[in-house]
């Protein structure tokens, strides 16, 4: 009689426990976990509540919340003594037969309409911030005109290796794992003009999706070149982006070749994750603030266009300074570590919206509870 009682009331907490959890909402996507499908199982055992919840990008930036939100409701249903929370992320890949990159979760596509907006110091450091929040990331310098991302991460006289006939990216960084970097700025003579035509580039960057290592990855960071050309084109037909990131500064000049970056990916089908506005100001070490183009055009450009907006980043001379040594993980412990932050965690919570919304297919799982 004791062990069927004891069913019954672990069957009873875990119903209640259901019964809760449809009451707690993503704070991002403003529905209850058991509606998003979020919670894949409850287990209850004398008290003790055991619950696996599968968020939709592996970085999510409302991990704590959604652990803390879960506990607090948990904890106040009778019975309940413990609880234990296993995170993993399920990513509903898009059932475009395009994709020749099973192990890649989610592509980003890094743009801008015009060059010198710090398209690529960006690109850089959404792929720093990513990793450091312990995801697996890859990063592509698609820019075959002016591969920066060498000089940027402190690789530039390095050179990849083979392996039967596949790319060895190299592995780089401090973070809990190590980005998988890649760049026509490692496989070219340095200062060498690539003087390409369209189907030239086209193969080079089919290339690198189908010959690089790039294995299982939460995320590839892909650093396009400035301009609506072969590169975004043979990107957006090669393989289905998870969405794209358009950088501009604010002044007018730069926001109208952003607008045509819009629409181009818009055109192409790839969902426009936000918008981020670089070198938004300059402030000096007397704390005088300085809009050297203006100031936040970035961001009205992205409400005039119903686009969610990312983030400002100022100009500041240590993020430069960190780019030419090839340290950009400094920036996530210096004076701009609040706004790298932020704009990562910005990310990281479109893609979960993005990925909330792709057509369904096949989940792919990974546990992400360390």
């Amino acid at each position: 009689m004791a062990d069927s009682s004891n069913a019954q009331s672990d069957q009873s907490l875990k119903d209640a426990v259901w019964a809760v959890l449809a009451t707690v909402q993503d704070p991002e996507l403003f529905k209850d976990l058991v509606t998003l499908k979020m919670v894949k199982d409850v287990r209850a055992c004398n008290g003790a509540v055991g619950i696996d919840i599968d968020l939709t990008t592996p970085a999510c930036p409302m991990r704590s919340k959604i652990e803390k939100d879960v506990t607090d409701a948990v904890l106040k249903i009778p019975g309940a003594l413990s609880v234990s929370i296993k995170f993993g992320a399920s990513v509903r890949p898009s059932n475009d037969q395009r994709n020749i990159l099973p192990g890649v979760r989610n592509v980003i596509a890094v743009g801008a309409g015009k060059g010198g907006v710090g398209k690529s110091t960006v690109a850089v450091n959404i792929a720093v911030g990513l990793a450091l929040a312990g995801a697996k990331v890859g990063l592509l310098d698609a820019d075959v005109y002016g591969p920066s991302i060498p000089i940027m991460t402190g690789l530039a006289e390095a050179q990849p290796s083979v392996v039967d006939d596949q790319i060895i990216p190299f592995q780089w960084g401090s973070a809990p794992q190590p980005i998988k970097v890649m760049s026509i700025g490692f496989i070219v003579q340095k200062e060498k003009a690539l003087i390409w035509r369209g189907p030239m580039v086209h193969g080079v960057i089919r290339q690198f999706l189908e010959q690089v290592q790039w294995g299982e990855l939460d995320y590839l960071i892909v650093d396009l070149p400035p301009g609506t050309g072969d590169v975004s084109l043979t990107l957006a037909q090669s393989i289905p982006l998870t969405g794209a990131v358009i950088v501009a500064t604010p002044q007018e000049v730069a926001l109208a070749d952003a607008r045509r970056a819009v629409r181009m990916f818009q055109q192409l089908g790839v969902w426009i994750l936000g918008v981020v506005e670089n070198m938004s100001y300059f402030m000096c070490d007397h704390g005088t603030r300085y809009d050297l183009f203006g100031s936040g055009g970035a961001q009205q450009m992205a409400q005039e266009m119903s686009l969610p907006f990312i983030g400002q980043l100022p100009l500041e001379i240590s993020v430069r300074k960190n780019s030419d040594r090839g340290d950009p993980f400094a920036n996530f412990t210096g004076k701009m570590q609040p706004q790298m932050q932020a704009m990562v965690e910005t990310l990281a919570g479109q893609i979960s919206v993005r990925n909330l919304t792709r057509p369904p297919g096949k989940a792919v799982k990974l546990d992400i509870s360390s």
